[in-house]
């Protein structure tokens, strides 16, 4: 193993402070971590970045092994704790002054007798899990653990697959091809794509195949209307906007105009020019009633299928607010079905593995709705599909 050098240690404890005291998203922690620290070589950069979302992952198992709760003041001990399980030797560094290395080893052997520890989850969470998929569960967790693969779905507007690899080729960047995925790639190694001539020309999206899969499900016509009333930064709606080859319109809705701000930066660089942006506002459903053709509701969830991606939201998820979001849920399905004209086809997604989020919210739909019409359902999990976890719904109008 590569030698560890001391300010890495001290950027680690600092990216880790704010990502568990001051609750702040891990991805926006670690990109500041590396724009402050732009002299810090390739391997340097990717020991931070793995070590970073490593120790967040496996927190509870590593504070189990240090026998202690994780605090401010024992950040250096969890660093400590997590390298040594690496396998690493560790140099005497200020930052560990105190720490008993050999301690720590010897707890490494202690028996874990409870799965959520192992599976390193609160065990509210693991349970909730548990009464849905039974001895499913540690196969579930076990893949939420793994360190998500890197997939880029091709902007079929601007370039090709072939095109794409040989351009990502000329900057030392492998793109391998994803059987049975026609516009997909995935990387063989970690890189840092955004400096790339590819990206900056708009040629990819970073994007799962799971999350590829929902707006391939809603298949849009190219010509028709389109409304994406979840839109966020848009990263399912360029995608809408390539299988529409840049035809008919799109509308995408959304509460926060910083989101729809980034999606129309996103969509210029994409070169997506039938997207229409619009903040929700009062009228937004009484103004859209029976106008779209195709309805994409890419729903806010708790996101537990994508905890290989985003590990810090296991910390920060409690029941209350699953609670919540199940009636926002709800009331999205409910309100925004309105704009969907008679014939028309919905697709309802959560990149969530509970039934509440999913399953559940359908059926209840579907029962207040007669005139809705379940055409297809898919439930993605992660241990069976090696993606993110996430739940489409196609359905249709009637009348």
């Amino acid at each position: 193993m590569s030698k560890l050098h001391r300010v890495l240690i001290i950027g680690l404890q600092q990216a880790l402070y704010q990502a568990f005291f001051e609750e702040k998203y891990a991805d926006k922690v670690l990109e500041k971590l590396l724009k402050q620290n732009k002299k810090w070589g390739s391997k340097d950069r990717s020991f931070v970045a793995e070590s970073f979302y490593d120790i967040i992952r496996w927190k509870r198992r590593l504070a189990f092994y240090m026998d202690e709760e994780i605090k401010s003041s024992n950040l250096y001990k969890l660093i400590a704790t997590y390298l040594l399980y690496q396998g690493y030797e560790l140099a005497p560094f200020e930052e560990f002054k105190g720490i008993n290395f050999k301690k720590l080893q010897s707890g490494f052997s202690k028996k874990i007798e409870n799965p959520a520890i192992e599976h390193s989850v609160p065990d509210w969470l693991y349970n909730k899990l548990k009464s849905s998929y039974g001895k499913e569960t540690d196969a579930i967790f076990d893949a939420l653990n793994q360190p998500a693969e890197v997939y880029l779905r091709v902007n079929t507007l601007k370039t090709t697959k072939e095109k794409l690899v040989k351009s990502l080729a000329l900057e030392n960047v492998e793109a391998l091809e994803v059987e049975n995925w026609p516009n997909a790639l995935v990387l063989k190694d970690r890189k840092n794509l955004f400096r790339t001539q590819a990206f900056q020309e708009g040629w990819f999206e970073v994007q799962d195949l799971s999350s590829q899969l929902v707006a391939e499900s809603l298949a849009p016509n190219p010509g028709s209307r389109v409304l994406d009333v979840c839109a966020g930064a848009g990263g399912k709606t360029l995608h809408l906007a390539s299988l529409m080859e840049n035809k008919g319109q799109i509308i995408a809705l959304d509460l926060y105009e910083w989101k729809l701000a980034e999606l129309k930066r996103r969509a210029r660089r994409a070169g997506a020019h039938n997207i229409e942006t619009r903040p929700i506002v009062a009228k937004t459903i009484k103004r859209l009633k029976d106008s779209a053709d195709f309805l994409l509701m890419d729903a806010p969830c708790t996101g537990i299928g994508v905890l290989k991606r985003n590990p810090d939201a296991k910390w920060k998820l409690d029941e209350n607010f699953i609670d919540r979001i199940e009636v926002e849920q709800a009331e999205i399905l409910q309100n925004y079905s309105k704009i969907l004209r008679s014939g028309g086809k919905m697709v309802y997604a959560t990149c969530s593995i509970l039934p509440e989020e999913n399953e559940k919210q359908i059926e209840k739909f579907l029962l207040n709705n007669p005139n809705f019409k379940l055409l297809k359902e898919r439930l993605l999990l992660p241990n069976q599909t090696g993606n993110d976890g996430f739940y489409i719904a196609e359905l249709e109008r009637l009348s």
